[in-house]
């Protein structure tokens, strides 16, 4: 991923804040049989006192996916948090001089590792347990695992395969007008702020 000074996050808290955040990331695996990508939903384990961390996701037995990680291949995980057409009738400098073109802001994180496949029940069921937690904390009836019949979680673990991504390096980039001059900034804000798509609004949150 291109990123210019600027626009680069490497504080690794912050990109690890964004990958617990915005979990539906892009497993990219790419080798002789050529390259393939599967959209899942990511848990961010570890990454405590320094370390990166792991990320635990599962795919399907029947997903071929896996069986071309049973050796330890390096993998790129891809996330992608708000993005947004920004306008060039947005900057002020545009009545004065004209010199503005559209761009896109976005926020994307880049995870490289190497993969290994699981298929412990045990560790299955762990993961699951972690994955619906994260996502059912807050709600006022929130749904557990253990709330389903036991026999019924059994055949679905027995249907699945975990993978667990070691991340030896984590990319950010984070494009959010840091590059233009603050009344120009001001004025991406107020434009974001004022669109009616959600994405807009959330990128809107990232410009100071």
């Amino acid at each position: 991923m291109y990123i210019p000074q600027h626009f680069k996050e490497d504080d690794q808290e912050t990109l690890q804040q964004y990958i617990r955040t915005y979990v539906f990331g892009l497993l990219i695996v790419s080798d002789d049989e050529g390259i393939e990508a599967n959209h899942l939903p990511f848990h961010l384990s570890g990454g405590d006192s320094g370390e990166l961390g792991h990320l635990h996701c599962h795919v399907a037995r029947s997903n071929p996916v896996w069986q071309r990680l049973q050796h330890g291949a390096r993998v790129l995980v891809v996330y992608q948090g708000p993005d947004a057409y920004v306008s060039p009738s947005w900057y002020p400098t545009k009545a004065e001089t004209g010199r503005v073109v559209p761009t896109w802001n976005y926020l994307a994180v880049h995870a490289e590792g190497k993969a290994r496949v699981i298929e412990d029940p045990a560790w299955l069921i762990r993961h699951l347990n972690q994955l619906t937690d994260q996502h059912e904390a807050g709600r006022s009836e929130p749904w557990s695992v253990d709330d389903a019949p036991a026999d019924f979680t059994g055949r679905l673990v027995e249907a699945i395969v975990g993978i667990e991504v070691k991340i030896e390096s984590l990319t950010g980039k984070l494009k959010s007008s840091q590059n233009l001059p603050e009344r120009n900034r001001a004025g991406v804000k107020a434009g974001l702020e004022a669109e009616e798509k959600a994405q807009c609004r959330a990128m809107s949150e990232f410009i100071s």
